[in-house]
């Protein structure tokens, strides 16, 4: 039977071989089309855009900003709203169209920067042939989409340092050259493998961006314990990870009765100092975005998502889910911001006031803000610990968590490390582990946590700060493992960074990823080391030979 969709482009996919009916993820084949069409004709906006540069013609930020937000708006997870992608669909070949009249040699442009439509039956029609199997070469389809999806991740990254007025021109030339690289026929293997390996470096440009967009806004993370208990008071509920936005509803919401809570990866928001000013700064409620529809309906109050990581809404509380940035859900209120990056909340707050405290499921505390800053004021004693033999390895257990049973491997993972064993993660697999018993190693917390997804820079750098301490030349001479578990393309850029910073023998899980063909695979294996994983036992045996 034909398939309705295909998409294999996160962990969860069906069979680990792609959902052809239905997403996993909720969206439907419908959806999945025009998510596809969105990514062909931005392919062709980044034909046009590169060919320009090419030509000497500046491309404008906001053009740069639109290659950036369509992309983040087909992550998994992200908006669920047909409507936007037929909208976006249509302006973005309206942008196109009107900078390929600037184009002054057109020849060698591919199909997609040429092709135009006027009707949604076109749209319709065209969605049906620009999918994923239109790449009918396996190796090809592979490598392209481990670029496209190292991409969207990075767009995810660059979208928040857009937030904060950061940019690179260097940057958004590289993304929207390399996304129109996908649709050249006559790369070769090797050269996709490269194009790939060079998305990982400017992946790490990326992450290095928008952590001096965070910190030189916010500050440092500093280390700071987390109340995860509730107030008597209504609160308000923010996801995702929009530092901008987190800000933004603080400074609405002082001194109106409502309290705010962090959920899932917007937890880190609390390890900034300038949001520690505000008393009304509550905790964080609840674990990681696949246990929102009993969390948010246990939390009473209303739900602001800021970026991706949203579960279409039970009908109970959709009234309550508002959306912002890349995501929406159709039926829920979509905030947008005005022409000075301003966004009212006042019907959030409203809402809230009527609404009842939250139920409390669960008391104490968590620990975190363990980012390079931190860590680095701490590295003679980490370094000590190290030498005396106290610490004897770390393991780096960033990436994300997700509903599959087989991710109870990484609780019981981080139950059987030995004592003498740190934890360091970023991203919400943290969830998997953070509220465990672990202790301590002469005050160093054996759980690390450096923050969101994109945060894995912080260990990156942590890293190569232990390797210059301990005067190596390799950061795989380090005591130093890679258990990563992976769900989205944000994990994508993480590891194809990794991977450029010389990172070798990654295991990633809870399974490897469907879009890489065997062939694919076996390079990453063969040059990197890249592994899946296997039993607690076993595993631990192998990181500490």
């Amino acid at each position: 039977m034909e398939n309705k969709m295909f998409c294999y482009q996160c962990q969860e996919t069906a069979g680990c071989t792609g959902c052809t009916k239905f997403g996993v993820c909720g969206k439907s084949p419908d959806l999945a089309r025009m998510q596809d069409l969105l990514i062909y004709v931005t392919k062709g906006l980044s034909a046009v855009t590169t060919a320009l540069r090419a030509e000497g013609v500046s491309i404008p930020a906001e053009t740069n900003h639109y290659v950036t937000i369509n992309l983040f708006t087909t992550i998994t997870n992200a908006n669920f709203n047909d409507e936007i992608f037929y909208e976006r669909v249509f302006e973005t070949l309206n942008i196109k169209n009107d900078l390929l009249n600037k184009v002054t040699n057109k020849e060698g442009l591919p199909e997609a920067a040429l092709w135009t439509a006027t009707s949604r039956e076109e749209l319709d029609a065209k969605s049906t042939k620009v999918g994923i199997l239109a790449t009918k070469n396996e190796d090809i389809r592979s490598l392209r989409e481990l670029i496209t999806y190292g991409l969207k991740g990075l767009a995810a990254y660059m979208k928040h340092a857009n937030e904060l007025s950061y940019d690179s021109e260097e940057i958004n030339a590289f993304m929207q050259k390399a996304f129109a690289s996908t649709l050249n026929d006559e790369l070769t293997i090797d050269e996709l493998v490269a194009l790939t390996l060079e998305t990982g470096k400017v992946g790490v440009d990326g992450m290095a961006l928008l952590d001096s967009a965070n910190t030189g806004t916010y500050g440092n993370p500093e280390i700071t314990k987390v109340n995860i208990g509730v107030g008597t008071r209504p609160g308000i509920l923010i996801s995702g990870h929009d530092l901008k936005d987190m800000e933004q509803l603080l400074e609405q919401t002082k001194d109106s009765g409502v309290d705010v809570y962090t959920h899932s990866e917007m937890l880190p928001a609390h390890y900034y100092p300038a949001f520690k000013k505000y008393s009304h700064f509550v905790g964080n409620y609840g674990n990681a975005w696949w246990k929102q529809k009993e969390e948010f309906e246990s939390f009473n109050g209303p739900i602001l998502m800021t970026t991706n990581c949203v579960v279409p809404p039970a009908a109970s509380y959709k009234d309550r889910l508002f959306t912002t940035g890349a995501t929406g859900i159709a039926g829920c209120t979509h905030i947008e911001k005005d022409e000075n990056g301003h966004k009212d909340f006042s019907e959030i707050i409203e809402l809230a006031k009527t609404c009842q405290p939250p139920v409390e499921i669960e008391k104490g505390e968590i620990i975190g803000g363990f980012a390079h800053n931190q860590v680095f004021a701490l590295a003679d004693k980490v370094v000590d610990a190290v030498k005396s033999g106290a610490i004897r390895k770390f393991f780096v257990m960033a990436g994300c968590d997700g509903r599959q049973k087989a991710r109870n491997y990484y609780t019981d993972f981080a139950k059987a490390l030995p004592k003498d064993t740190v934890i360091m993660t970023a991203g919400c697999a943290k969830y998997k582990y953070n509220k465990l018993e672990l202790g301590d190693i002469n005050g160093i917390p054996r759980v690390l946590d450096a923050g969101q997804c994109n945060d894995s820079y912080s260990l990156a750098l942590i890293a190569l700060k232990l390797k210059e301490a301990f005067e190596l030349t390799d950061i795989n001479e380090l005591p130093l493992a890679f258990n990563i578990a992976w769900y989205e393309q944000k994990a994508v850029i993480v590891l194809l960074s990794l991977l450029y910073l010389g990172v070798k023998n990654i295991h990633l899980g809870p399974t490897l990823p469907a879009f890489l063909s065997p062939n694919v695979a076996n390079v990453l294996v063969e040059n990197f080391g890249i592994a899946g994983i296997g039993t607690v036992e076993d595993d631990i045996k192998l990181f500490l030979e």
